[in-house]
């Protein structure tokens, strides 16, 4: 590695140091261009039954299919922790920041994000 590094010629070295600049401008960029959680939005069948701001710590307990379903959001991050379904595959999701949590038995969708009121379920990071 040493050997490498001293074989450099000046122009690998400044092509080099202008990657690194580069890749390290993208992380800043990504992170201004996507927006911090703002938001949770829970559904039961389709239906919104409940929306939240991320910063507000709660604990909320909602009907469903196959009885409650407990939802709690503390330090800007979302997990059910309290589901009757037969094998409470949601629950074992932990705590979600950004993204969906999803109880399939029970017809229940959180969506963690969006910006204010404006929260995007159809488009993710793979669809654009």
């Amino acid at each position: 590695m040493k050997r490498a590094i001293r074989d450099m010629t000046i122009a690998d070295r400044v092509l080099l140091v202008m990657l690194l600049a580069l890749s390290l401008t993208g992380i800043f960029i990504v992170r201004e261009a996507v927006p911090l959680t703002a938001e949770v939005i829970v559904e039961v069948d389709g239906r919104a039954v409940f929306t939240a701001p991320l910063d507000a710590d709660k604990n909320v307990l909602l009907d469903s299919i196959h009885g409650k379903i407990g939802i709690e959001i503390k330090d800007r991050m979302v997990r059910i922790n309290e589901a009757h379904c037969p094998n409470r595959l949601c629950m074992k999701e932990g705590w979600v920041s950004q993204g969906v949590i999803v109880c399939l038995p029970n017809k229940v969708v959180v969506f963690v994000g969006g910006r204010g009121n404006r929260l995007n379920k159809e488009l993710d990071a793979v669809t654009g």
